[in-house]
């Protein structure tokens, strides 16, 4: 049975996925509540739990590991997938410290597998018959001496320090930072009252100790970095996975006031924002592991975007988990507290947030950019041939109403419908063509409105309809608009009041619609309208298609914010409609306007490319003196404008692999609104006095325009208030509101 994206982890593959569940079996067995409990009150600064040996028994400390270095070369996206179950356990011990020990030797050692001493120490991180920790920050400092390094000083919090058999840290030689391989006995280890009550953390302290030049690791700091950023970056989103989960079921459950808390609006958008923040951290996450396995040139880029944007979202994620629970929450006896704690110390390991944040503007401002092309199966290619023929013949026709013609014939314009008016494609063969037809450079006409007409008179419309309304839609004859919103109707549907009367041959609509995008340039509208005043709201509603030069529509264009007019209201006065207009049956047209088959289609992009996007930030900052402020607040914009590009790819990818894609949709489309509507009024402000006035030079204009055009991004198509509604409870399965029972 087909689970729902958020259900299903990091991964997108069926392995992944396979990986995952076994992990969490493992964790729901072993890492029962007793065995937490017990270690919270345990005086042991180690933290090794009795698990252990069950955990190295599951052979994942060397799942990342390259096989010529002992490991299974299944990479850190692998390493990842299996880290977040594992944070959903709040589990303790040396675990994460080692295998962030075992990835940072793999990174130095890679072209020297022959090393024995390399592939030694590796091996008792890999078999478990060793512990390793990694101190991210240090105030060690090395002279180096006939090949030998003299190493003095601290390092203060290292996770895992305690237990640990082996220690990597910094150490600043000659003004470089080096990284170097510290056995315990070299150096006086000793436990720091840590926040974090499950894993032990300690100090280090190295007094002139000798350190041959073989443990001195090459390898640096960037990618170091990188690693940690996802190594502890999976486990933080296996925090933020418990907490989700967590105050979304005591949100189902928690009765106040005769209701289940999730019924509040509050609590839900509450919920449904833990949910959005836990979907953006997933993808950064698999965006940085995966670039890092395929040791791409721009792979320290996405790891810096992950080591800024999941840290900080984990700790808020768990902040708003206790808050849900409410007093219970603030109890010892509570989990909330425990990874709340976790996702502090591990916030706390990445650095401070104007730092991390530092690290992305600085890719970005040099140029860097972050590839989004998909890794497609092999299938794909074999399409690609095909359809690149295709595309190169209708390229060739030089008549643009003839390419017209051929486009939507050809059932290049909606490839997701069925034959004769899409081309039946797969998943796959979306993408593929999409692809081709962006390279192919063919212009493929705006059908607006007319893609949702076409989704409901496919699959709901008779022959007619189709002939004489949906081929030449395709062809790019006909502009739609749609008159659904009413002024006392508008996300709530069904509340609609626009009355068809049923007379002879057909039926009388009178009635006021608004929002009608294009109304005014329309020559057919889809319609809903009572037809039966008397069933439950749901019902009684029947869809129409309205020829726009029928007698009794009066539009009157809606002057916008903007200066112009883009949207409308519609007066309907006693307008006949023929019953030949009726899609699906009589009173079934909230059925027929539901179902239109946009769940078939694969969308390669969340972004509203109309409005402010990262090329638009970059155009305006690179080459400008900014503040540190400016800096920090660009590199969280462009890491939040790389999440939902990278929510856009793993929707594709899920979508390919017949995953319920509906709600990780919803997640980025409400993400890539907003990530506009900051852009725009990030330029604005940045640019003072010449962001509210034109000022020669500056493209002050277009920034205006995009600012005061954004606004409306968040209300059309389902405000952001009832889209966090949706999320809500779809997602997390929060109870409907009370109106709607």
């Amino acid at each position: 049975m087909a689970r729902n994206s958020y259900e299903l982890g990091v991964g997108v593959s069926e392995d992944h996925r396979a990986l995952a569940d076994a992990v969490a079996g493992f964790v729901e067995r072993t890492i029962t509540a007793e065995v937490v409990r017990a270690a919270v009150e345990s005086t042991d600064e180690g933290k090794v739990l009795p698990f252990w040996d069950a955990l190295v028994a599951q052979d994942l400390l060397g799942l990342h590991i390259a096989e010529e270095l002992g490991g299974q070369g299944a990479g850190l996206l692998t390493l990842a997938v299996a880290l977040e179950p594992l944070g959903r356990g709040a589990h303790t011990g040396p675990f994460v410290p080692t295998v962030l020990a075992g990835a940072v030797l793999a990174a130095a050692y890679g072209a020297r597998a022959e090393d024995n001493s390399a592939l030694a120490r590796l091996a008792g991180l890999t078999d478990g018959s060793r512990t390793g920790a990694v101190a991210l920050t240090s105030d060690l400092t090395g002279t180096l001496t006939d090949g030998t390094l003299t190493v003095s000083g601290t390092a203060d919090g290292v996770a895992g320090a305690v237990s640990a058999d082996v220690v990597i840290a910094p150490v600043a030689v000659a003004g470089e930072q080096r990284w170097v391989v510290f056995e315990n006995i070299e150096l006086a280890i000793s436990a720091q009252d840590s926040i974090d009550v499950l894993r032990g953390a300690g100090r280090l302290q190295a007094d002139a100790v000798e350190i041959s030049f073989d443990r001195v690791l090459d390898v640096g700091s960037a990618r170091v970095r990188s690693v940690a950023a996802v190594v502890l970056g999976a486990e933080a989103v296996g925090v933020m996975s418990w907490c989700v989960s967590t105050a979304s079921e005591y949100a189902k459950t928690r009765v106040q006031f005769g209701r289940p808390i999730g019924q509040f609006q509050g609590v839900k958008h509450k919920c449904a924002q833990m949910g959005i923040a836990l979907e953006k951290a997933r993808a950064v996450l698999w965006d940085a592991a995966s670039a890092l396995d395929r040791a791409d040139d721009t792979a320290e880029y996405a790891a810096a975007v992950a080591a800024l944007i999941i840290p900080d979202a984990a700790v808020q994620v768990a902040q708003e988990c206790i808050q849900v629970h409410g007093g219970i929450g603030f109890t010892w006896e509570h989990d909330a507290h425990l990874y709340y704690r976790r996702a502090l110390a591990l916030r706390g390991q990445l650095g401070a947030r104007d730092e991390r944040a530092d690290a992305v503007a600085g890719y970005a401002l040099s140029g860097l950019t972050l590839s989004s092309e998909l890794e497609l199966p092999a299938e794909a290619e074999r399409i690609r041939t095909a359809v690149r023929a295709e595309l190169a013949e209708i390229a060739a026709i030089d008549d643009e109403d003839d390419q017209l013609v051929a486009l939507g014939d050809g059932g290049w314009n909606l490839p997701h419908l069925p034959r004769p008016y899409g081309r039946s494609a797969s998943p796959l063969e979306q993408v593929v063509i999409a692809q081709e037809i962006k390279t192919s450079g063919i212009q493929m006409p705006q059908l607006l409105m007319g893609t949702w007409a076409v989704g409901a008179l496919v699959p709901h419309g008779d022959e007619r309809q189709k002939r004489e309304l949906v081929v030449p839609t395709l062809r790019g004859e006909l502009v739609w608009c749609q008159l659904f919103s009413e002024p006392g109707a508008g996300s709530d549907l069904a509340s609609l009041t626009t009355k068809a009367t049923r007379v002879d041959g057909g039926w009388r609509v009178s009635g006021q619609k608004i929002w009608t995008t294009v109304a005014q340039f329309s020559d057919w509208a889809m319609l809903i309208a009572r037809t039966s005043p008397d069933k439950p709201k749901h019902e009684g509603i029947t869809y129409f298609v309205l020829d726009m030069s029928s007698p009794g529509i009066t539009v009157r264009p809606l002057r916008e914010m903007t200066g112009s007019a883009l949207f409308n209201e519609v007066f309907l006065d006693d307008v006949f409609i023929p019953d030949e207009n009726v899609v699906g049956g009589v009173d079934d047209g909230w059925h027929v306007a539901r179902t239109t088959l946009a769940g078939e289609r694969v969308a390669l992009s969340q972004k509203m490319e109309a409005y402010a996007t990262d090329t638009d930030l970059l155009r305006f900052a690179i080459g400008r003196d900014l503040s540190p402020v400016a800096r920090y607040r660009l590199g969280e914009l462009m890491a939040e404008s790389r999440a939902v590009d990278v929510i856009g790819s793993r929707v594709v990818l899920q979508q390919l692999s017949g995953i319920d894609v509906s709600t990780t949709s919803s997640v980025g489309k409400l993400l890539g609104m907003a990530l506009g509507q900051a852009i725009s009024e990030y330029v604005v402000a940045e640019l003072g006095v010449a962001g509210v006035v034109s000022v020669p030079g500056e493209r002050s204009d277009h920034a205006m325009e995009q600012l005061i055009a954004g606004r409306a991004t968040t209300i059309y198509g389902g405000t952001t208030e009832v889209q966090l509604n949706v999320i809500g409870e779809r997602m997390l399965g929060l109870p409907r509101d009370a109106a709607h029972g």
